[in-house]
């Protein structure tokens, strides 16, 4: 049997997973983290995008996170985002719409433009497109 840690996954809204993982990988301000039992205590911020979970019985789930902070103790890491949804459960009509509307807003510079909440909404929409093709990618 693998070594395993406790981890929690939580949002503003509810907690997403609760168990024992074997590992989470996740991006953080300063790349991608691969958290194991005995990892190094640390506090880091997120980066919108997919959370990969290896669970104690080696079953994979994807979230989607759109931000938050990771915090790694030695017996328990815990993942506060912003939102949490699980891969399965994103709208990916809403993903492309909303990406082409930031798309467009970036285009149309006139008016009322702010463009670092255009460039933050397109690259939510991204990460989200791209966890949806990550989730495929496991499911095949």
């Amino acid at each position: 049997m693998a070594m395993t840690v406790h981890c929690d996954v939580v949002s503003a809204e509810e907690k997403i997973y609760s168990g024992l993982v074997e590992m989470l990988i996740a991006t953080g301000t300063e790349g991608e983290l691969g958290i194991q039992l005995g990892h190094a205590p640390l506090l880091t911020e997120l980066k919108p995008g997919s959370v990969r979970i290896i669970k104690q019985d080696g079953n994979e789930e994807i979230l989607y996170v759109s931000g938050g902070y990771l915090e790694v103790q030695p017996n328990l890491v815990t993942l506060m985002a912003d939102t949490a949804i699980r891969a399965k459960d994103v709208d990916e009509a809403a993903a492309l719409e909303a990406q082409k509307e930031a798309e467009k807003a970036l285009a149309n510079k006139t008016g009322e433009f702010e463009y670092s909440r255009a460039a933050a909404e397109l690259a939510e929409a991204a990460a989200q497109l791209r966890t949806i093709q990550k989730l495929r990618k496991n499911v095949r």
